[in-house]
């Protein structure tokens, strides 16, 4: 698929609050960041865009009746938007207060028809109407061309409004090409588009075009099964998940997605989501809901029979304010509501709240993407504010639900060479109070500090930086497969906002990964993290170990 996906990792907050107490709502774990990838580019605006010739404006009789040459004092330019008064005089001053012939008077014409054909405006043109000549003033009338329709071909699902109004949008009057060009190129990025063409020819009348748009879209359905160790040793390491997800589902650009995974311990439909595009800027409104159950099976906690049940709900609001092909601005609002309930042996958990907690939060986010053909940028803050609202836990004492926190996640990948890549990440959360364990930040883990086991460490502020270097050391070109080499070196620390100390507050590591990928489907992962900071740890996962895995094929 012709597509740039850029894909914002954010650390996990697959956790649990301490050993003896149950597990806590996780955030979603993201996949691993990717490489950049291939985008094959579209052709220059002259293959992509055949302009209809301008057309001939002036009339079939000489406008003029000149016998020999004129001297024309003053050009009267009329119809043009574009260009100030002041522009038009400077291409039309050769032309004026000294005598000219009536090839000349054509060449004034012409050099304003192509004023606008340098700008982009390759259907507009100038021409003389027929006048008679009074005190030296010229009248050149110009054309300024507009698309009278859009035609679209070759949709098969997709609804053609979606195409049009995204190409629409970028049309602005007069028709610029290269307006237009950036238009299509940005709908050339849509998931949705596998590949389009695009041909301007003349319409009814001078002036106006007919853009012809032949679409062939990407498939919509996908199916991937995955494997990884990446979940909490306290519910099992070891995570099985299926997702499913249809990116077109009613023909109007609407993606329906669920994920399910479950490990040993607990079963969670981890992401069921429904997200809508509300305008041509690529606005859209998502729904979300998540659920786990989970129980604490790590020796010798699982003798308490600690369960914990979980619900997420949220909706969320996203919107570009600003894109081009290599630079995209987004804003958003998010509300949510979370609620989970633990219990021991079947009773309510002995703590203030017998087990249960609510936390209704509102997120402004705001999203900033900066990509070439060498690297990408990604930048994403996250204001989070809890509220006394949807029956949320509220404490004499902080924890409770209301909070405030900020959140800061960055990451830049440098393509050096086909499959060579340099990736440097980074995440900070500050927070003025202490906070639940589903809002603190965690480290430990194969997505955070490598060669500890998943939230080794929770803490209401953090930092986190990793960089790493993926070179090719094996090709096999009949597969489509690459082997590569990834060493690593990771770091991170968390503190409280409360008196209360943490015995450790600081991870750091080194290792070196392995990393294949066969063709668009499947795709593997092994990284070995050496720790250190050396912390008590009870468990014998792989995690203990500092290794990690994951597993990825794409049916569909």
């Amino acid at each position: 698929m012709i597509v740039w996906i850029i894909i914002l990792i954010s650390l996990s907050y697959v956790s649990a609050s301490e050993p003896a107490t149950a597990q806590t709502t996780p955030r979603p774990v993201n996949p691993n960041p990717q490489p950049i990838p291939d985008v094959e580019p579209l052709p220059p605006p002259d293959d992509l865009l055949q302009p209809p010739p301008v057309p001939s404006l002036s009339p079939q009789s000489p406008p003029l009746q000149i016998p020999g040459q004129i001297t024309v004092t003053q050009f009267v330019v009329v119809g043009s938007t574009v260009f100030s008064s002041t522009e038009l005089a400077e291409i039309l001053e050769p032309f004026t207060d000294r005598p000219i012939s009536f090839a000349e008077l054509l060449e004034a014409q012409t050099a304003v028809t192509q004023l606008y054909f340098d700008g982009g405006y390759v259907t507009s043109g100038a021409f003389i109407p027929p006048q008679t000549l009074q005190d030296g003033t010229v009248t050149i009338e110009v054309i300024e061309g507009i698309v009278e329709a859009i035609e679209i071909s070759g949709l098969k699902r997709l609804n053609s409004g979606y195409i049009r109004s995204r190409i629409e949008s970028g049309i602005k009057t007069p028709l610029n090409q290269d307006d237009l060009f950036q238009s299509l190129q940005l709908l050339q990025l849509d998931p949705l588009v596998e590949r389009l063409s695009a041909n301007l020819t003349a319409g009814s009348r001078p002036g106006l075009s007919r853009l012809e748009v032949e679409v062939e879209e990407a498939p919509a359905f996908f199916a991937q099964l995955s494997a990884d160790n990446l979940r909490s040793p306290s519910v099992g390491t070891v995570r099985r998940q299926v997702q499913l997800s249809h990116s077109n589902l009613t023909g109007f650009g609407d993606r329906l997605n669920a994920t399910y995974y479950n490990t040993d311990g607990s079963d969670t439909l981890d992401d069921f989501s429904y997200t809508i595009p509300i305008n041509s800027k690529n606005g859209t409104i998502s729904l979300r809901h998540r659920r786990t159950s989970s129980e604490i099976i790590e020796d010798p906690f699982n003798e308490l029979d600690i369960e914990t049940n979980s619900r997420t709900y949220e909706m969320s609001f996203r919107q570009p304010i600003y894109q081009t092909l290599s630079k995209e601005i987004a804003l958003g609002l998010m509300g949510s509501v979370e609620e989970s309930k633990t219990t021991l042996s079947d009773d309510p958990f002995p703590d203030p709240n017998d087990g249960e907690i609510r936390i209704s939060s509102v997120r402004f986010f705001q999203e900033y993407t900066s990509r070439s053909t060498n690297d990408v940028f990604v930048a994403r803050s996250e204001f989070s504010l809890g509220i006394n609202a949807f029956d949320a836990t509220v404490n004499s004492n902080a924890p409770d639900g209301r909070y405030f926190s900020w959140r800061g996640q960055a990451q830049y990948l440098r393509l050096f060479a086909p499959d060579t890549v340099f990736l440097i990440r980074s995440d900070i959360q500050l927070a003025p109070r202490s906070l639940f364990p589903q809002e603190q930040f965690s480290l430990g883990g194969g997505l955070s500090v490598r060669g500890y086991r998943q939230d080794a460490l929770l803490g209401d502020n953090g930092l986190f930086i990793s960089s790493e270097f993926r070179f090719p050391i094996l090709r096999v070109r009949d597969l489509d497969a690459t082997l590569q080499l990834t060493p690593f070196v990771d770091f991170g620390t968390v503190w409280n906002s409360n008196e209360v100390e943490l015995v450790e507050e600081t991870l750091s590591s080194v290792g070196v990964g392995l990393r294949i990928q066969v063709g668009t489907r499947f795709s593997a992962q092994l990284d070995w993290g050496i720790p250190f900071v050396d912390i008590e740890t009870n468990g014998d996962s792989l995690q203990e170990e500092g290794i990690y895995f994951y597993l990825k094929y794409r049916a569909f």
